[in-house]
């Protein structure tokens, strides 16, 4: 089977979504703050396998660019000055398909360390 291959993203200011469409016809809507606390950076994945606690106080958070990187990934920049992490064109299509079981994860990882979206 061949890798979903991405046939256009948008930067959706209002609300602050990144587009996605790729050629199976799948058609991803990705809020700015998902992107941000699902980001590939070793702040959100962690350094040499530990795993931190999830990045709270990011509701709001908005998109301000992307970059293309190759012809393989996007780096998105955050309003907050986040712009480490590569999203891959894999990345991308599996935060779409996987986004109500990460988003469910993530809100239940914030309740256990006391954390809070706003803070």
């Amino acid at each position: 089977m061949t890798a979903a291959w991405p046939v256009e993203i948008r930067l959706k200011r209002e609300p602050s979504v990144l587009e996605v469409l790729f050629d199976t016809g799948e058609h991803f809507l990705l809020e700015a703050e998902y992107l941000r606390v699902e980001s590939p950076s070793a702040e959100v994945k962690g350094h040499g396998g530990e795993k931190p606690p999830p990045v709270a106080g990011k509701r709001g958070v908005r998109l301000k660019t992307i970059e293309p990187v190759g012809n393989y990934a996007v780096r998105l920049i955050f309003e907050d000055g986040h712009a480490t992490g590569l999203y891959s064109w894999a990345l991308l299509h599996e935060l779409g398909t996987e986004r109500a079981q990460r988003w469910s994860a993530y809100l239940d990882s914030l309740r256990a360390h006391g954390l809070s979206r706003d803070r």
